[in-house]
């Protein structure tokens, strides 16, 4: 029997949506971990999705300028051939075709996504070797490419590289960053194109798991409203802040704390003062 989440619950929730949603650490991994640590049943993956919506809200309204041109460019592109080539437009595609890949194994694995992948132990291991990619990814891969240098290919392969943040502990913006940073865009490009790459599966799997919050006992719409609101606030300004700082810090902070709080979560389930 699970205990529907309550407004306090739902206020702390958000802020660790909020908080966690953009920042390379996993805001799904945040969300059952505080819940665990403060004896809350797992909020579940469809409060954790339409959370989500309220951080991308955050999103659509700080890069409200730059979707507005990209979906402007890239529709009068579709009958206006001068324009195919134009950053703009070309962005529009790459977005299209990166989402593909988490569209499809989302909707391939789904029940494995809403169960079994829900477990602390996978959640600390994966906290810890997506950190070391993240880690690695940034310390070694070069910084000579910027958004003009996006392709279908590389669009693509970030489109991958998200993909992998269907189960969590990975992070969305840590994978696609990774992804990047790997294949050599410099910070800026890469987590700006993460961000504007998250926007229709966010969204759209948002919607999608909000028909299910009337059915699922522990999540009721006052509570996920309230924590979608918060989270959109908080969100924002977190965004404002990354943006800031991948102009001239590394990823490392936050590798460092995925690592120390994956080997933390190792410590207290071997010992049995929190189960999976």
């Amino acid at each position: 029997m699970h205990d529907p989440i309550t407004y306090f619950q739902a206020l702390i929730l958000g802020i660790v949506q909020g908080l966690t949603e953009f920042l390379p650490i996993s805001s799904s991994a945040h969300l059952l971990i505080v819940s665990t640590f403060a004896g809350w049943d797992d909020p579940g993956a469809a409060f954790t999705a339409v959370t989500q919506i309220g951080t991308e809200t955050a999103v659509l309204i700080y890069f409200r300028h730059d979707i507005w041109r990209i979906l402007s460019t890239w529709t009068r592109s579709l009958y206006t051939p001068e324009l195919r080539s134009n950053i703009d437009a070309r962005m529009g595609w790459y977005v299209i075709f990166g989402t593909l890949p988490i569209g499809f194994f989302g909707f391939v694995f789904s029940n494995q996504i809403e169960t079994a992948a829900r477990n602390l132990w996978l959640v600390a291991t994966v906290l810890i070797v997506f950190g070391l990619v993240l880690g690695a990814a940034d310390r070694w891969g070069p910084q000579t490419k910027t958004l003009n240098d996006l392709n279908i290919k590389t669009g693509l392969a970030f489109g991958f590289g998200q993909a992998l943040a269907l189960i969590p502990g990975v992070s969305r913006s840590g994978a696609t960053i990774s992804t990047g940073r790997v294949m050599g865009f410099d910070r800026p490009a890469a987590t700006r194109y993460a961000f504007l790459l998250a926007i229709p599966a966010v969204l759209v799997s948002g919607v999608y798991e909000a028909l299910k919050i009337g059915e699922d006992k522990n999540a009721s719409w006052g509570p996920t409203i309230l924590a979608t609101i918060i989270a959109f606030f908080v969100g924002y300004a977190v965004i404002a802040w990354l943006i800031r700082y991948v102009s001239h810090g590394s990823f490392m902070p936050f590798v460092i704390y995925r690592v120390a709080l994956g080997l933390f979560l190792f410590a207290m389930l071997g010992t049995g003062a929190i189960t999976a």
